[in-house]
């Protein structure tokens, strides 16, 4: 018979990574929920699943408390980590929109305990009763922290939900204008006031402030292209959507779009090798 965290083990993953943002920090927090669990005098367990969101949570919630203090001194603007995720993840439209680059960005204005709630909640509907053993909190406070968590997410995440066949053709345009390096292509792509975030984490260039406006943001995506001995920009499906990766002169970096009526609004870039290690296998994510 298979282990229950086994069987959860993508699920669990998931709940990790959409209360981190990190990967990394995501499977730190697996193995020691799976320590804990090993401990566990099963028999008592009438629910495997939601007895092992809670453990995760718990273990979630201690990692996001230690880490948040070390983002705050982290060297320039700090992004989710990106995840090479299958077309097939795109299907399940809900957990696509959540593990976006975008929207786990807004989740990061969250404290600690409003990113759980609404996480369990939002992403994978778990009851307030279930929520509130797994965070410590009351029913009523939770239910509190939770209307109050979706009404924080819904003034910052990207207004207009976009099909994936127009935010596929929205990054091929944009592949295209970043391959010749033209500038008017590139302003043809981009919103006026398209704002690029970058991340390199002091360890490779990288703008340290978001740049805002469109032609500063396409001479700075055109002079990119123009700097760089070997230039390769290809579309892969990066955490449920449409993304690109670039490869110049040995270094990696990802790019992930937020689109709106055609046009690029939010762009966020990863160029922290750090955070690039997963983009050799697709991660395995549900709900």
């Amino acid at each position: 018979m298979t282990d229950p965290f086994v069987t959860h083990r993508s699920l669990l993953f998931t709940v990790a990574y959409e209360m981190l943002g990190s990967a990394s920090d995501a499977e730190d927090v697996l193995q020691e929920s799976w320590l804990r669990w090993a401990d566990v005098d099963r028999s008592q367990v009438r629910e495997p699943r939601a007895y092992l969101v809670r453990i995760v949570t718990r273990q979630s919630l201690n990692r996001l408390r230690t880490v948040s203090r070390s983002r705050e001194d982290y060297v320039g603007e700090w992004l989710p980590e990106p995840l090479l995720t299958s077309p097939d993840v795109a299907e399940d439209v809900e957990l696509a929109e959540s593990v976006s680059i975008a929207v786990l960005t807004v989740l990061e204005t969250l404290g600690p305990t409003e990113r759980a709630v609404f996480v369990l909640r939002e992403v994978f509907d778990l009851p307030y009763g279930e929520i509130a053993e797994a965070t410590g909190k009351s029913v009523a406070a939770v239910r509190q922290i939770a209307r109050r968590a979706r009404d924080h997410v819904a003034a910052r995440r990207p207004r207009v939900r976009v099909s994936r066949s127009e935010q596929r053709a929205v990054v091929e345009r944009f592949l295209l204008a970043l391959r010749t390096g033209q500038l008017q292509e590139l302003m043809e792509v981009l919103a006026p006031d398209v704002v690029m975030i970058a991340d390199g984490g002091g360890l490779v260039n990288a703008v340290l402030v978001p740049v805002h406006g469109v032609e500063t943001v396409a001479k700075l995506l055109a002079r990119a292209n123009q700097l760089v001995v070997t230039f390769e920009a290809t579309s892969v499906w990066l955490n449920g959507e449409p993304a690109v990766r670039l490869d110049f002169d040995g270094e990696t970096s990802t790019v992930s779009l937020a689109v709106e009526d055609g046009r690029i609004t939010r762009i966020y870039v990863v160029r922290n090798p750090e955070k690039l290690s997963r983009l050799d296998e697709p991660a395995e994510l549900s709900r």
